[in-house]
């Protein structure tokens, strides 16, 4: 049986001290230890991308992150992408496109995205596909999802990511 360890974790630009296994998932100690609930558990096996944070500016399936993998690398929740300017824009382009329907996989989609948009200036259907493929949206809201990047794409040409 492994020992609980302490954890200093950088998320969303605040210390967080946790006190975990070091194969716990960074879902867990996000949702139950830290009270961040924006990230959510869809699968459990990295396959539907709702569980979506970046650790180190890298898009990460937080259900199979152990924490212990962590380090001081900083985490990026959906509870911390409108700290950014770039990020609130990501945020308002999906509002503006009416994207969510449900709702539940759109944190998830929303940091996918928001790595996507930060990557490549002139964005193609080609790498909205290559770069979305693990984010499953049961509701089929994919052109919503795909216009919004676009026109995210097109508010960012000439800005810094």
């Amino acid at each position: 049986m492994a020992t609980r360890e302490t954890y200093q974790l950088q998320i969303n630009g605040e210390q967080h001290s946790v006190r975990a296994t070091p194969d716990t998932p960074l879902l867990w100690v996000l949702r139950d230890m830290v009270g961040l609930t924006g990230t959510k558990f869809g699968c459990g096996i990295a396959q539907c991308g709702a569980c979506t944070v970046h650790v180190d500016n890298e898009v990460r399936r937080s259900c199979v992150t152990p924490v212990g993998s962590i380090g001081s690398k900083p985490i990026t929740t959906i509870e911390g992408v409108s700290q950014t300017e770039v990020g609130r824009f990501v945020q308002d382009q999906w509002l503006k496109t009416d994207v969510v329907q449900c709702g539940y996989c759109q944190s998830g989609q929303i940091l996918a995205a928001l790595a996507l948009v930060k990557s490549k200036a002139d964005i193609t259907d080609a790498d909205i596909d290559t770069h979305l493929s693990g984010n499953v949206c049961r509701c089929g809201t994919y052109p919503r999802i795909r216009a919004a990047i676009h026109s995210i794409s097109q508010g960012l040409k000439g800005k810094t990511a």
